[in-house]
């Protein structure tokens, strides 16, 4: 996201529909292909289905993986990076393509609306073949235009063939940079999934709501000389929360995502109140709060709008985004108790943290060194929470840096397994 910072406390100014990425480094798909997605693919097949001469892509694939190719801007209807040649001075690539009109614009909201799991999919940053298929999204033969400032006048040249290879790259990363190519910002489309499910799932709560029962106003003014006849029963609750209204966005209102937010959090917590009698979060220190109601956010990959989430929550309590993140990991491994592990070594009694090294040891792992409640290699740790549960955790090898992964176990041995997938 371009999001520029001035002065502590200024509004950050953002222009939704010019990206720029820095140099990606190319990571081979486990099928042999360049792109690792199937519209990554898609992308790529776009390009060298109307390419002129294989030998100049083979050339632009190989310039890509040995990073010839420098940051990409992307904007509607372009994807423009300098690229290094054999001369000193790097050339200017471009890969020009049609945007989607209105129309398709459209079709394809109505689709990605129709079914929440396609919205929970784009979060995700997953594109559902469904919404792959609309007309004008994904290139087609002749659809990308190449361009460059070398002298070959090759169709592509290696250069316009490079950068299209490295661009499918930052789509097999983030789908909403294939919907910024196309015409459309991510907050944009972010912003009208959002009002237009809002609305869906307000028209269906409404048709499906029995009548609600009323007393007549003649009754009650008629009613000078005698008792007023009884109120109606409160209300039933629910069986869920109900959703905010839509909120729309306005450059000089907060982000109507981040009240859509709040305001599901809020019907939330009453629903849970209105049927237990406690707050579910009363207990939770501002910290706590924090992480909970960031682990919420839907979708596990971070768009925009989750790094602007993380950063204002972060920068509101003196912490890092990245302090979040991880924070975050561990509310979403094991809730408020993952999320102890994270942060309170502690020294365990004698009994099951003793047994684990050998039941390891057994199970044919590596040896593990204890220390206070965690028993750790270069790049594996597992961590014995006050509940009883064993927690994996992973870094690099050679590096504290650990984070949590896979599910708590009360087993050491199958904390692990779950932790390496075996």
């Amino acid at each position: 996201m371009n999001t520029i910072r001035g002065a502590r406390g200024a509004a950050p100014r953002h222009d939704d529909r010019r990206r720029s990425f820095p140099q990606v480094a190319p990571r081979e798909a486990p099928d042999g292909r360049f792109a690792a997605t199937w519209w990554g693919n898609a992308w790529v097949e776009a390009l060298e289905d109307t390419a002129l001469d294989p030998a100049r892509l083979a050339r632009g694939k190989a310039y890509a993986g040995r990073g010839h190719v420098d940051a990409i801007t992307v904007t509607p209807g372009r994807v423009v990076a300098y690229v290094h040649g054999s001369r000193a001075r790097p050339y200017r690539a471009e890969i020009r393509m049609r945007t989607l009109g209105d129309d398709g614009w459209e079709r394809f909201l109505d689709e990605a609306t129709a079914r929440p799991d396609h919205i929970a999919a784009l979060l995700d940053k997953d594109v559902p073949h469904a919404l792959g298929t609309i007309t004008g999204l994904l290139p087609v033969p002749g659809d990308l235009v190449p361009d460059c400032t070398c002298p070959d006048d090759g169709y592509p040249c290696k250069h316009a063939a490079a950068l299209c290879y490295q661009a499918a790259r930052l789509l097999d990363e983030d789908p909403f940079v294939l919907f910024l190519m196309r015409g459309r910002g991510e907050q944009e489309l972010l912003a009208e999934l959002t009002r237009r499910n809002a609305a869906r799932s307000a028209a269906e709560t409404i048709a499906a709501a029995p009548p609600m029962p009323t007393v007549p106003a003649r009754a009650v003014l008629d009613a000078t000389d005698r008792p007023a006849p009884p109120l109606p029963p409160p209300l039933p609750l629910p069986e869920r929360p109900g959703r905010p209204p839509v909120f729309p966005p306005d450059p000089d209102a907060p982000d109507p995502l981040a009240l859509d937010l709040l305001a599901t959090e809020a019907a939330a917590r009453a629903h849970v109140f209105l049927s237990t009698g406690r707050d579910p979060v009363a207990a939770l220190t501002p910290w706590q709060d924090a992480v909970r109601l960031a682990a919420a956010h839907p979708g596990s990959g971070l768009t925009a709008s989750t790094r602007a989430l993380y950063r204002d929550l972060a920068y509101a309590l003196d912490r890092t985004p990245t302090d979040l993140a991880r924070a975050v990991a561990a509310w979403r491994q094991g809730g408020a108790a993952g999320l102890v592990v994270l942060e309170e070594p502690w020294d365990p009694p004698a009994g099951p943290f003793d047994r684990a090294r050998p039941a390891l040891i057994a199970a044919d792992f590596p040896a593990f060194r204890p220390w206070r409640n965690r028993l750790s290699t270069e790049s594996l740790q597992l961590r014995l929470g006050r509940d009883g549960l064993w927690y994996g955790y992973e870094s690099d090898a050679g590096r504290e840096d650990w984070w949590p992964r896979g599910a708590p176990d009360p087993d050491p041995v199958g904390a692990l397994t779950d932790l390496l997938g075996r």
